[in-house]
């Protein structure tokens, strides 16, 4: 089955899955995401898809502290280098 980012708070309540899985399928959302972004894509889009990453990564943090912090880490880091420039 597909999964979109309307279906992560399901994912992050799935009791059968690992946490590895349910990791590994929020990454694939927020990695297909991206990938349907292109050079012509609108500035109204691309916010839109960093805002649902940040609910995407928020979520990983709820299955996997570590994992989701490093990423929202990593996420907050790159905005601050782009406010500096």
């Amino acid at each position: 089955m597909k999964y979109t980012y309307e279906d992560i708070s399901k994912i992050v309540a799935f009791k059968t899955w690992t946490v590895k899985k349910k990791v590994d399928t929020l990454l694939e959302i927020d990695a297909v995401l991206y990938c349907n972004l292109g050079i012509d894509s609108k500035d109204s889009e691309k916010k839109k898809v960093k805002a649902i990453s940040r609910k995407i990564y928020r979520a990983i943090s709820l299955v996997s502290p570590t994992e989701g912090y490093l990423l929202e880490a990593h996420m907050n880091e790159k905005d601050l280098t782009e406010q500096i420039q």
